[in-house]
């Protein structure tokens, strides 16, 4: 189904049906950006970032909450 399609359907839709297509989308986004998470975890996108962050600890750059 073409993108255009889809459009056309949800604009279709009833203020109930686009209730209940917005609450699944939003879901599914939610979880769409939990699989690119892991995703960028596995591939060591964040490494950098935490070998950084752990040596701020180890340094004393961190307070207590």
């Amino acid at each position: 189904m073409l993108l255009k399609q889809i459009e056309e359907q949800i604009a279709q839709l009833s203020p109930e049906e686009l209730k209940q297509f917005s609450a699944w989308f939003d879901e599914y986004m939610s979880d769409e950006w939990d699989r690119q998470i892991e995703r960028d975890e596995a591939a060591g996108k964040f490494d950098k970032i935490i070998k950084q962050l752990d040596a701020n600890f180890e340094g004393g750059l961190c307070t207590p909450l």
